[in-house]
């Protein structure tokens, strides 16, 4: 399995760089090099491109532009892996459903992993659903100013995407892990992180899994829409959908029973809201 590959990125070292790491990889065919977004569309029109690594920041069209364009020109999305030297544009990269990001300078190591996450993309039907991801990155974004989303990502600040995202990524020792929102049961505090619990299929087997993410709660309810989950006490958030039913106590306490049979103690201060949603 040959595919033609593009690298799309305004600085000739990260392009000959990549190009030349690459180079170890049989079934990366790279036809062509890219100095910016118009080049990249250019190549698009002109070659089937299977896959494009995509510089986000550059001079004229950025990387969510690019593929912008390529949509709005009706043109074959490839498969698309993001390339930045800002590691907060990492986490955003899963945010909004790219296959994968790397860091400049990329390793072999973790460009390795990369390439293997493509050839198991290819050789499913997960290919077509990653492209709509994409299509739906570009929903998420047009109707926002660019230069604003690419300032708050250099600065390390909130972003102001309409939309919530169907991943949580979750960074840890050195790897970032895409955990599907629906997939979370509970969040609960510990000390400065979070504990994101989830019940997930993994090599067909059903099993509870708890992450561990450095985010404040305040900052987690923004990233998780409201209508799926619910605070229910000052370091608790939960998943609507797997509450089995909301519980009162003789003394007075309130909780809830999870679909695993999980209980949640409910605080008087969020109790109407609770119910309110339960009952919804």
């Amino acid at each position: 399995m040959s595919l033609s590959t593009i690298i799309v990125d305004d600085e000739p070292l990260a392009r000959k760089g990549l190009t030349i790491r690459l180079q170890a990889h049989d079934n990366i065919n790279i036809i062509e090099q890219c100095c910016n977004g118009r080049e990249a569309l250019a190549a698009i029109r002109a070659y089937q491109v299977d896959l494009m690594f995509l510089d986000i920041q550059m001079p004229g069209l950025n990387g969510f532009q690019v593929l912008e364009s390529i949509i709005e020109q009706g043109l074959t999305m490839p498969m698309v892996v993001f390339v930045t030297a800002f590691d907060q544009y990492a986490i955003k990269a899963f945010e909004v459903h790219a296959l994968d990001y790397l860091l400049k300078p990329a390793d072999e190591v973790r460009l390795a992993q990369t390439i293997k996450k493509i050839q198991q993309y290819f050789k499913s039907s997960a290919d077509s659903a990653h492209k709509s991801k994409l299509v739906r990155l570009v929903s998420d974004v047009t109707g926002n100013d660019y230069q604003k989303i690419l300032t708050e990502l250099e600065n390390n600040q909130e972003l102001t995407l309409s939309s919530y995202s169907d991943i949580l990524a979750i960074k840890d020792a050195g790897e970032v892990n895409r955990v599907p929102v629906k997939d979370i049961l509970w969040i609960d505090a510990a000390g400065d992180y979070m504990c994101v619990h989830t019940l997930e299929t993994k090599q067909n087997i059903l099993q509870e899994n708890t992450y561990i993410l450095r985010k404040t709660m305040k900052e987690l309810e923004l990233c998780l829409d409201p209508k799926q989950f619910i605070r229910n006490h000052r370091s608790t958030i939960v998943n609507k959908n797997v509450i089995q039913k909301f519980c009162s106590q003789v003394n007075g306490e309130y909780f809830l029973v999870l679909k695993n049979g999980k209980e949640l103690k409910v605080s008087r201060s969020y109790k109407d809201k609770v119910k309110q949603a339960v009952n919804s």
